[in-house]
């Protein structure tokens, strides 16, 4: 299935050169798009090709709506960095930081649609968008989904994307707060710092009324081929466009099967497991055939949906703090976050980052590696008479 994702790209934090949104959500298609296209519609916005030119001191934004097939994006013109910051630092509505790089791990719908209705805004549709496939952009390599792909095959996608590390990136899905995290940890671990991801997503964006389109053309269907297709031609030593973006692993953030073992011994690091409470205790099936039930020896459960709203929004800091620790998970300690597949491991690591802890490690193969490992330990809580 194609999983989307929109980003605002403006550039690193002191002077903000340009913005950029993305969204990671899952659509059906049109049938009046190019032949690969023609079940996947797009709702999303766009922005405008001037951008590229704009003066280091000003700050463009842009969000970007995709499938694996589609995107849209509207442009927001520049805007200068400190007018930003005054705007949104320290409101209810959140955003990004310009004092402290970063204040929160995401932004409000009300923040980006305020900064999309600059007067100078200009609605458009252009052929080339930004759009990230967190299906796409994996090691193809693996038999475990979603699994970072190398260095290089990163930068040839993100390339493919048109994206620089001057780039500030907002991530959105069409679940609310789903795959948008898992994005957002990626660029993360590939030492990209300036990316935020846009809280309740695109549900939120349309609870508010606010517009999209639905459209696409060939060319913007090119480029989203263009970037899965640049990780493949990586992994087959074919030739590729020059970058226009470094990836540099971060390799605290990535954990390993071999990492987790050892830590079973030497408890240096939490692991907290954001599958479901019955998934944890070994009650409740996996979702995937030859898969174990169970957990990792000391692990503890925080599932997923506990960290959000019914909103799909990210709790905040003193909701999120009594929830982890409300599971016995403390805040003053290493984390390591392990799920099923690796995304919503993702979602614990975008709410500990809120709290302050911007090292979470993620276990990139997670469960599924785990439980199909019959020589990796598996713990139970399954009732005696069960």
């Amino acid at each position: 299935m194609a999983a989307v994702a929109s980003f605002v790209s403006p550039s690193a934090i002191a002077p903000l050169r340009r913005s950029c949104a993305i969204a990671s959500r899952r659509f059906f298609c049109s049938p009046s798009s190019a032949s690969r296209a023609s079940r996947t519609q797009f709702r999303g916005l766009t922005r405008t090709a001037e951008q590229r030119s704009l003066k280091s001191a000003e700050v463009a934004a842009s969000v970007v709506a995709a499938s694996r097939s589609q995107a849209f994006y509207w442009a927001i013109p520049a805007r200068k960095m400190s007018e930003v910051a005054a705007s949104a630092v320290g409101q209810s509505t959140g955003g990004p930081d310009s004092s402290e790089h970063l204040k929160s791990p995401v932004v409000s719908v009300d923040w980006l649609h305020q900064h999309l209705k600059d007067p100078n805004v200009k609605e458009c549709h252009i052929p080339s968008a930004l759009f990230f496939d967190v299906d796409g952009v994996v090691d193809p390599i693996s038999e475990l989904p979603h699994m970072l792909p190398t260095e290089a095959a990163f930068a040839a996608a993100a390339s493919a994307l048109g994206l620089s590390n001057e780039d500030n990136l907002i991530v959105y899905d069409g679940k609310g707060l789903f795959s948008a995290a898992r994005v957002w940890w990626m660029f993360r671990a590939f030492g990209h710092e300036n990316v935020w991801v846009l809280d309740g997503g695109f549900p939120k964006w349309r609870a508010k009324n606010y517009p999209v389109e639905s459209t696409v053309s060939p060319d913007v269907l090119q480029k989203i081929e263009s970037a899965s297709g640049s990780v493949k031609k990586i992994y087959t030593q074919e030739k590729v466009e020059p970058s226009t973006f470094k990836a540099e692993l971060q390799p605290h953030l990535v954990w390993s099967r071999d990492q987790v073992l050892n830590n079973i011994g030497d408890k240096k690091f939490q692991l907290v497991d954001a599958r479901s409470k019955g998934r944890f205790d070994g009650t409740a099936p996996e979702p995937r055939k030859g898969i174990r039930g169970g957990h990792i020896p000391g692990s503890t459960c925080v599932p997923f949906p506990e960290v959000l709203s019914s909103e799909g929004t990210l709790l905040d800091a003193s909701e999120l703090a009594g929830k982890f620790r409300g599971s016995g998970v403390s805040l003053d300690s290493p984390i390591v976050a392990s799920c099923g597949t690796g995304v919503t491991a993702c979602i614990l690591a975008l709410a500990l980052h809120r709290l302050g802890k911007k090292d979470v490690a993620v276990y990139d193969g997670s469960w599924t590696e785990w439980g199909m490992d019959p020589n990796t330990p598996v713990a139970t809580n399954i009732p005696a008479n069960h």
